[in-house]
């Protein structure tokens, strides 16, 4: 059983395991630090291209990769059994976001929580549009009314909708 104060982690809908308020949580509370080894950017770009392929071959099992970019010159490896922040979902319509400050990673409410509601961020993928993959192959499940289809920060969506229309187009 988790030891936070706010959340515990459950089975989800949206992929696997998800963490859930354990209590109801008013918006501009940090709940939970995203925890694990600091490690180089390479080795987090290893150990992401790892991942991908065995998404590839086993797409069935992929359970994910919990690299967290912490600035341009390290990434936080937060696969480690004390880190339940890995697994918070992605949605389009979170009900927290990331704070990343003085080497942490925070999670922070943005909106009030309800006992029992899914604890959400948007992962803040970037578009790279020389390599589509990037948002074709990270697809979003996140069911709400809001949801784009892929796990893209907000201020790429628009630029994701005319790749797709060019692509369909094509």
């Amino acid at each position: 059983m988790s030891t936070h104060k706010y959340i515990e982690v459950k089975s989800s809908e949206i992929h696997r395991h998800g963490v859930f308020a354990k209590t109801d949580i008013p918006k501009g509370i940090r709940i939970i630090e995203y925890i694990g080894k600091k490690i180089s950017k390479e080795e987090g770009d290893r150990i992401l291209d790892e991942t991908f392929k065995k998404h590839k071959t086993d797409p069935e099992n992929y359970a994910g990769t919990y690299i967290f970019e912490l600035d341009e010159k390290w990434d936080i490896d937060g696969d480690t059994p004390d880190n339940d922040a890995k697994y918070i979902n992605h949605s389009c319509d979170p009900n927290c976001k990331m704070d990343i400050s003085e080497g942490h990673v925070w999670i922070d409410t943005i909106k009030d929580i309800h006992k029992g509601d899914e604890i959400t961020y948007n992962y803040g993928f970037e578009l790279n549009e020389k390599d589509l993959y990037d948002f074709e192959e990270q697809k979003c499940k996140c069911g709400s009314d809001k949801c784009v289809g892929y796990m893209l920060d907000e201020d790429a969506w628009p630029r994701m909708k005319e790749l797709i229309k060019k692509k369909n187009n094509n």
